[in-house]
């Protein structure tokens, strides 16, 4: 090829190179769906589940490494993946390990588009998805049939706030795995961020976080991430996870890295102003039950305090049987600092109402349900906003 290039070609392919050695604190963006080879031979040699190097923008670029690293670390375990979101996460998890004939079980207070995501694979795949309380404990043992493949939990339930005992059902699924049936946990620890609650030190086999939450912090960000310490299982979610064709930007892994250096102290902030508003809350006629993990009424609250370091800033509760759907709802939109909506883990507050007995197979009670995530704040103007929204009661 000839030395001078044409103006054109010059504005795709520069001699230039920046100079090495640059160094700095944030991860480096790398924007790639193209990646380059040196030769043919590394082209054809390179493996793109051992993440040894680099094959297509969709396997990962430094970007997504380094934050997939940084969170296997975080979690305890040692490989991770990245999905577009939570959710994408556990679908990636059920397409990894169930096919049509398989068995999952799910617990009843189960994030609902998990739940959403259960009955298709009821209806359209041919796969078993059944619901189980929350609470069963070591009683998951009656409930594990010769098909049975996954066993999702939560802790907390993100709505209701039971905590189940999760070294329990791993323990029964141990000892099936053991016996030689293809059996494993998974659990959804982002009510944690895996701080609170060690999964892996507690049996589990795949942790999924959704890191739209406390991970990234700023309420701007969609991403989820599948965590696991065996090499066949994340080999086989890797695969899912090629076939289905999640991409994550480096973009948004960068606004994930970005937040990680201050996630315990966030999470220790909202874990705090949460408890100071929750026990407000408790001391409130209009309130009948306050539902924290933290609390000693709370379902699931010794299992909490043993196997738990922190709670957060999510809980729920349920207003007294007197006052109606119109009556919660005119509270809620009274409210000024609490905003409405779904996520949580950002730095504002939130609160949203939900139809617990639709969502529920057993729900005790008739009282309405409202889910409160309390943000940086501070706790005594959200009390006032609380205060002034009941007087709409």
């Amino acid at each position: 090829m000839a030395d001078r290039k044409s103006f054109q070609t010059a504005l795709i392919h520069s001699d230039y190179a920046a100079p090495g050695g640059f160094a700095a604190f944030p991860t480096p963006i790398h924007h790639a769906s193209t990646v380059l080879f040196e030769n043919v031979a590394a082209l054809r040699s390179r493996n793109w589940q051992e993440k040894t190097g680099y094959t297509y923008g969709l396997h990962g670029t430094p970007t997504t490494f380094t934050l997939e690293a940084r969170l296997a670390e975080i979690e305890g375990g040692e490989h991770c993946v990245l999905a577009p979101s939570g959710l994408a996460a556990i679908a990636m998890v059920d397409f990894a390990l169930l096919k049509t004939g398989d068995d999952v079980l799910i617990p009843d207070n189960v994030y609902n588009p998990n739940r959403e995501l259960g009955r298709w694979l009821s209806q359209d795949f041919g796969i078993t998805a059944r619901f189980y309380d929350p609470m069963i404990g070591a009683g998951i043992a009656s409930m594990l049939q010769p098909n049975t493949r996954l066993i999702w939990t939560e802790a907390p339930g993100s709505v209701s706030m039971e905590v189940p005992d999760i070294p329990a059902i791993c323990k029964v699924v141990r000892e099936k795995r053991d016996a030689g049936q293809d059996i494993h946990v998974a659990i959804d620890n982002t009510w944690s961020a895996g701080i609170a609650f060690r999964a892996f030190e507690h049996g589990v086999d795949i942790v999924m976080q959704a890191l739209t939450k406390y991970q990234s912090g700023g309420s701007d960000v969609l991403m989820g991430a599948v965590i696991t310490r065996d090499r066949e299982l994340i080999h086989r979610i890797e695969l899912a996870h090629m076939r289905i064709g999640y991409g994550v930007g480096a973009d948004d892994a960068y606004l994930v890295l970005r937040g990680l250096p201050t996630m315990k102290l966030r999470f220790e902030a909202h874990d705090a102003g949460a408890r100071k508003v929750a026990a407000w809350l408790k001391a409130r006629p209009e309130i009948a039950r306050v539902l924290h993990p933290a609390f000693e009424d709370c379902p699931g609250h010794e299992t909490w305090k043993r196997d738990f370091t922190g709670a957060g800033g999510l809980f729920s509760v349920v207003f007294d049987e007197q006052y109606t759907e119109e009556q919660t709802d005119r509270f809620i939109d009274s409210l000024t600092l609490f905003k409405i909506g779904y996520s949580w883990g950002g730095a504002a507050s939130l609160c949203v109402p939900y139809r617990i007995q639709s969502m529920r197979r057993q729900w005790n009670g008739n009282g309405q349900l409202v889910r409160f995530n309390v943000g940086l704040e501070d706790p005594a103007d959200l009390i006032a906003d609380i205060e002034q929204a009941l007087s709409a009661l």
